[in-house]
């Protein structure tokens, strides 16, 4: 059989960022973060949905697997073309947050993971994702809060500054631990809201550390030696298996009114 992703050339920093997204969704804390997510939407085989940033499809591979209807809308064409070719099965679509490419009351289930903290206009997409809903469909949104990253390192203070310099750099850090109210606030019923926190001592969140640390020295929160002694010291500490970094993850839901 013919692997068609063979022929999807990526540009090499977008490769290597899917590359770390791939090995980031098989860890047993992101496999089980998705399937109840996707209890969560609480639809059954025959069922309509749309995953909001979909990436590379594996969420929409897994609820069609559930016999569900899952359309995928992504905005980046290389990612999309990607996906599509790894899962030719699913319905991919070009479209924003802000303005789905789902017609009026198409939906019974709504889900957006990781994608609200990078959006100028939340509400805007929250007025979306009420267009889309039909009548008692499920929202299920999920979202890391990058205020409260936790990474265990000698220096607490410059640690510190590095977590907040990277929150800086997101347009909406903190907009996760605000999920419920949002759903309030556009309309939804029987809103709630609950975090789980990702604990993970695996070399595989090196990558993501050391970009922290670069980018604060980018952003003149810390000096370039500090960056240094603070990458050498995550080093050290995945070498010798001591490495912790702990995510809290906020999941909401809410039902659209009739």
């Amino acid at each position: 059989m013919t692997d068609r992703t063979e022929n999807i050339v990526l540009p090499e920093d977008l490769a290597a960022m899917v590359g770390l997204l791939d090995a980031a969704e098989l860890l047993p804390e992101a496999v089980a973060l998705r399937e109840h997510s996707y209890d969560l939407l609480d639809v059954k085989p025959g069922d309509t949905v749309v995953d909001v940033g979909a990436g590379t499809g594996r969420a929409l591979a897994e609820l069609a697997g559930r016999g569900v209807h899952a359309i995928g809308v992504e905005p980046a064409e290389p990612i999309r073309a990607l996906g599509r070719a790894r899962h030719p099965e699913v319905d991919f679509r070009a479209g924003v947050a802000e303005k789905l490419p789902v017609a009026d009351g198409e939906v019974v289930g709504y889900r957006a993971d990781k994608v609200f903290h990078e959006l100028t206009d939340p509400s805007a997409a929250m007025r979306e994702a009420t267009r889309v809903l039909a009548p008692d469909g499920r929202i299920v949104l999920l979202g890391q809060d990058w205020d409260t990253i936790i990474i265990d390192a000698g220096d607490a203070a410059l640690t510190r500054r590095i977590v907040h310099s990277r929150a800086d750099a997101v347009r909406q850090p903190r907009i996760a631990r605000g999920y419920r109210n949002l759903l309030l606030d556009a309309g939804f019923r029987e809103a709630s809201l609950e975090v789980r926190t990702g604990v993970f001592t695996g070399s595989l969140m090196l990558a993501m550390l050391t970009g922290f640390a670069q980018g604060a020295h980018a952003a003149g929160a810390i000096t370039r030696s500090e960056a240094d002694a603070w990458i050498d010291e995550q080093r050290d500490r995945a070498a010798t298996d001591r490495l912790l970094l702990a995510l809290p993850i906020f999941i909401a839901t809410g039902r659209r009114t009739r």
